[in-house]
């Protein structure tokens, strides 16, 4: 497991501002930095999206989906799922862009997405802020260097995310320990995220070939909690019309799950099929939008001051 060092900075305050013609910014030389953009992006090899940390009401598509963002040489690079979180791409994850920072912005173009326009505002020598004036949001990132990340605790916390990147999990062992259940003959789960709620469905089919043929006969609300002193995790299936279900999930690896049953003793394993890869791959919106798995802020966004406050400290960093 790779370590997350985690360092207490003292931080500064650095802010730039670009024009309504983005090219003439007017600043004091006292706020000027011998840094340049692109030399700010290239410190840190992963840029962690704090996404709870994130101010206003906007929304810009790639990078909720993304835990790790990466500049490389004018390639964007992201990590926007958990299997093959860490090796992937050698720990960057996918490319999903290119960027430039030949002025004082930074301008993306996502491959699917096309282009996009932030201000880089230096929140401390680790941080920095992502403000989008396109719909006045600020995302913040946290940089690491690949053998500090812990890509193992980034995959733990999100558990219920992970569930998601398969289109069925499929029951492949139950044991003939322990008492008969109803979750017995529930061969497929389903887990998928609709209007930031966590939802599932299972079925009682056996034998389907073909993922998209699966005849679901069960819904309900899911959740996942820690277990104290464990890596394993409490999963509550919250079925619609039937009592909850309470399991232990551990994850055996990428592919293959372990379900324990306290109540009756029985232990299940699910195997992942048809791997879901988040980049909106499907020029069909409706289809888009089940591929884009946007990570739901768990906590409730507040107002972004940022257009307000960014004109009293405007900041040039160096030409490249």
């Amino acid at each position: 497991m790779k370590t997350l060092k985690f360092f207490l900075i003292a931080t500064f305050s650095i802010s730039i501002l670009w024009s309504c013609g983005y090219d003439e910014v007017h600043a004091s030389t006292e706020n000027n930095t011998n840094i340049s953009l692109e030399q700010l992006l290239g410190q840190y090899e992963l840029w962690y999206v704090d996404l709870e940390s994130t101010l206003g009401n906007g929304q810009t598509l790639f990078v909720e989906m993304a835990f790790t963002l990466s500049f490389l040489n004018g390639n964007l690079y992201a990590n926007n799922n958990l299997v093959g979180f860490g090796d992937r791409g050698n720990g960057f994850g996918i490319s999903i862009g290119e960027y430039d920072t030949g002025g004082i912005v930074l301008d993306i173009f996502h491959d699917l997405d096309g282009h996009q326009r932030f201000e880089v505002f230096e929140e401390s020598t680790s941080s920095i802020e992502l403000y989008n004036p396109a719909n006045d949001t600020s995302y913040f990132l946290d940089g690491y260097q690949r053998n500090e990340f812990d890509y193992d605790s980034v995959f733990f916390e999100n558990i219920d995310y992970f569930l998601q990147e398969y289109k069925t999990w499929e029951n492949n062992f139950t044991s003939t320990e322990g008492e008969e259940t109803e979750f017995d003959d529930e061969n497929y789960l389903f887990f998928y995220n609709e209007n930031s709620s966590n939802l599932f469905k299972s079925s009682i089919d056996e034998n389907i070939g073909n993922a998209d043929q699966i005849q679901w006969d069960y819904t309900g609300g899911y959740t996942i909690e820690p277990i104290s002193g464990s890596d394993s995790k409490k999963l509550t299936l919250d079925y619609d019309f039937y009592d909850a279900d309470f399991l232990e999930l551990s994850v055996i690896n990428d592919e293959l799950i372990r379900l324990y049953h306290p109540s009756s003793g029985k232990t299940y394993e699910y195997s992942g099929r048809s791997y879901i890869t988040f980049m909106r791959a499907s020029e069909n919106e409706k289809t888009n939008r089940k591929n884009r798995k946007i990570r739901p802020q768990k906590t409730k966004r507040k107002e972004n001051t940022r257009a307000l406050r960014r004109y009293g400290t405007i900041t040039y960093f160096a030409k490249q």
